[in-house]
């Protein structure tokens, strides 16, 4: 799993950099200050760097093997590339939002109550769902449990006997 987190990280790396590259190959100004200016060095630049940071240049720590061989390291770079990839969501969403077509427009976004108890929400329905799931799809297989079940147990009772 540390050499796919490796190559995926890589990915999205270059597929990055390939963002700015063609932002800065078509010579079109707005364009330019979209990838390069707003997001990079915009009122959101930390979200963009946190971004780059857990997505690409924490996942480069697995090509030495001490760390891909450890199992709190490989949890710990996990946990950091999840957050990375929330970010892109938030830098996607939040700096395409707080820059409109009419500078009149611009501001630093915010959120309302309305987006707060949204996203409070998806834990409640996450959480309601996985317990339906656990209620309904058992973790453990009953192959499994009748295999290891006394063959006194799995006999049907005896109705002779009342």
């Amino acid at each position: 799993m540390c050499k796919v987190i490796l190559a995926t990280g890589s990915i999205v790396g270059y597929a990055y950099m390939m963002e700015f590259f063609t932002a800065w190959y078509s010579a079109n100004p707005f364009e330019s200050f979209v990838f390069f200016v707003s997001r990079a060095t915009g009122p959101y630049w930390w979200a963009y760097w946190t971004m780059v940071t857990c997505n690409v240049i924490s996942p480069q720590l697995f090509w030495f093997k001490r760390i891909r061989t450890s199992p709190l390291a490989m949890f710990v770079i996990a946990i950091f590339v999840n957050i990375g990839m929330w970010f892109e969501r938030f830098v996607i969403t939040v700096t395409s939002l707080h820059r409109d077509a009419l500078p009149s427009s611009w501001d630093y976004y915010s959120p309302t109550w309305v987006d707060i108890l949204t996203f409070v929400g998806t834990f409640g329905v996450f959480a309601t769902l996985f317990l339906l799931f656990l209620r309904y799809l058992p973790m453990v297989a009953m192959a499994e449990v009748k295999g290891v079940m006394d063959d006194e147990k799995r006999k049907p009772p005896d109705t002779a006997k009342q």
